[in-house]
Parts: structure tokens; sequence; C-alpha cells
């Protein structure tokens, strides 16, 4: 098969979606099939380029219903669109976030392969994004009549997608490398002190002021604790300055990180820390922490509770509760015994996750739907 991967998101800046269209274009190779990667060009001439990927116009600054900013496709000259359709001849276009403005509707559009699209983002329950939906709701709705095959990352992704259309919606997950992680966590190289890390966005949804409140009980009864935060964000000086003000010790910004130093980090580290309280709809984080064995704390938000199941429900806590949140980190922390009835669990569990299973379902459905399409 010929397949498109549309990310609406600039592709050369890290995120869950675009790591997931990475992952996945690796995997369809190996199966022999031609992947390329539709997306908008980086605005700050970072574009690298590829046979492999194509740049559909420019990328523009965009605020998600998450309160994500991001960058992602402006208006592109529908010619342009027309002649690259006409010249890959893709069998199949996969549009990820198809929500998202505005080039997967302009390609839709024009499409005459066989279009499927994944829904990743889970809209918070929130006044302005109830406000937001209002206004995305009818957008969303051009675009799904365009497409044939619904797939969505959990039954938080697809809730909102569900209830406007009658289609079924598969539910596929996430998924990652395990291999790219099992070279991870050596004992021998955990730090002196218990870590506490966290990586992602730096940004009111993620919770981290929750975190750093948690961590200010837990050193009033213990000083062999650090905290690690990995990523950038508009919230950095504020967190900076909430550190200040709360005095707390041992607290390292690293600011952003690259694949390599996120590896090694995810080895040294005792606990993982995600304390988002909105806006997630799965968690690739999750899985890379318990594919690396890395005991995981997360907040309770619909995402991360789809994915910590079974045993992982240990791991999640309302992170607006200071005092049960820093219990839960003590206990995570320091129960020998807890811990490795955790990591047994995690390291059967993450299985079901890895990126050549989660390839071979798409790969299912592509050839499902091209059957449907050509019947």
């Amino acid at each position: 098969m010929k397949i498109g991967l549309v990310c609406p998101y600039n592709i050369a800046r890290g995120g869950g979606v675009q790591e997931l269209i990475s992952d996945l274009q690796a995997q369809l190779k190996d199966r022999g099939h031609v992947v390329k990667i539709i997306t908008p060009e980086p605005r700050d001439g970072s574009a690298i380029p590829s046979q492999e990927v194509i740049y559909l116009g420019g990328a523009t600054d965009f605020k998600s219903p998450t309160h994500t900013s991001l960058q992602v496709s402006a208006s592109v000259d529908s010619e342009v669109i027309s002649t690259m359709l006409k010249s890959e001849a893709f069998d199949v276009l996969h549009f990820h976030e198809p929500w998202v403005p505005v080039l997967s509707r302009q390609i839709l559009s024009k499409s005459t392969s066989v279009n499927i699209a994944t829904f990743h983002a889970k809209v918070p329950e929130t006044l302005m994004s109830r406000t937001l939906a209002r206004v995305v709701t009818p957008y969303l709705k051009s675009v799904l009549k365009y497409i044939d095959q619904f797939t969505a990352v959990s039954e938080s992704a697809a809730e909102y997608v569900g209830s406007l259309c009658s289609e079924p919606i598969t539910i596929i997950p996430n998924g990652v490398d395990l291999s790219r992680y099992r070279v991870s966590g050596s004992p021998h190289l955990k730090r002196s002190t218990k870590t506490i890390l966290y990586i992602g966005r730096l940004e009111r949804r993620k919770g981290l002021k929750y975190l750093l409140s948690a961590y200010q009980l837990l050193t009033q009864s213990a000083d062999n604790l650090s905290l690690i935060i990995a990523g950038a964000g508009p919230d950095r000086e504020k967190l900076e300055i909430l550190c200040e003000d709360l005095k707390l010790p041992n607290v390292n910004f690293l600011g952003y990180i690259s694949e390599e130093e996120k590896l090694q980090l995810l080895a040294e580290s005792d606990v993982f820390c995600s304390p988002a309280v909105y806006g997630e709809s799965f968690g690739i984080v999750l899985l890379e922490a318990m594919a690396c064995g890395l005991v995981t704390v997360a907040g309770n938000n619909s995402g991360y509770t789809d994915v910590l199941q079974e045993t992982g429900a240990l791991s999640i806590v309302n992170p607006h509760d200071t005092a049960e949140f820093a219990r839960r980190l003590s206990l995570l922390l320091n129960d020998a015994q807890l811990r490795r009835l955790w990591k047994d669990w995690a390291g059967g569990y993450v299985k079901r996750f890895d990126m050549p299973l989660v390839a071979e379902q798409y790969v299912a459905l592509y050839q499902e739907a091209l059957k449907k399409h050509h019947s």
C-alpha cells in the first residue's frame, strides 16, 4: 500500500501525536509499505528535506481546546494539494486530529483515497471548552462526511467525535517501541537521592503546581529527595517562582531534552509523576515510563485512567488533594514490596502497547477499508 500520514502539527516539534506518527511510519515501512508524512512546514526553518515528508503550506500558532500552544497548518493553495494528490496516488490517507484547521479538511475535500481518521485529544469538560466546541463542532461536522473509517486512541478521545456521528469508532491505542526502552533501568544508574521525574509541557493543565505542593510536604519529613522537571512551556517562570516561594530544595528545571536524555532520566529516576488535571486522552509518556520499569504516579484525568487499569489504578491520584498526593508519592517511592508488585504488573501490561502490535491493528484497518472502498 501507499499511505499518507497527515499530521496537522509541526512534525519537527515534539508531542505525542507527532511521535506516534513517526513511529507508525517506521513500522509500516518495515512491512514493505510506502509511507509519507504530510505536514505543515515549520515557521522557524527547521524543516529537514526528506523524500518521506511532504510539506504543505506553513505553520501558524494555535491554542488547542486543552490550552496547549501548537503550530498547525495555515491555508494551502488548492492547486498545490490537487497536484500533490495526483502525483502521489495514495491508497490510504490517514488523518490524525482531522478537526484541527485547516490542512486535513483541504486534503479531504479533494481526496479520492480511502480516508482514515484518528482522534487523539480529549476535549475538557469546562465552560471554555464547551464554548469552543460550539465553534469547532460545525467545522468538524463538515470534515466527518469525507471520512471512511473512524478510530480513536481511547474511549476518552472517542467521546466527542462519537457524539457527532453514528459511525462505529475503532479504539486503537497509542503505542511505544518497547525495544527502545529495554536498555534502560539498570539499578546502578539510580541517583543517590530518591528522584521524582516529570517530563512534558510546562503549562496549566499539566498540574505541576500541585506536584510542587506535594513535594513540599514530602521534603518536610525526608531530606534525600530530588525533583527533576524536564520540558518547556509558557509556565516555566511561574513554576520557578513558586519553587522559590515554597523554598523547595533540590528542584531542577532542565528545559527541553533530547530523546537520549529522556531515556537516561527514565533509567535514573525512582518515580515518574505526571499530575495532569485535564485534557489527556491517553498518555504515551506513562507507557514510556512503564517500559523502563519506572513506577508511576498520575493525575486522575480520564485519559490516564483509561491507560492505568488493573494494578495500575494504584498510580491514580487526585492532584488537588495535596496530602493524599504526597502520601501516594511517598508510598511508591519507599515501599519496596509495593514497588515490586507494580513493576511486575507493568512489565506484562505494557506489552499490549508495543508499537508493532499497534501498527498491525492499523494495517488490518487499512485493508478492511480498502476492500469496502473497492467493492
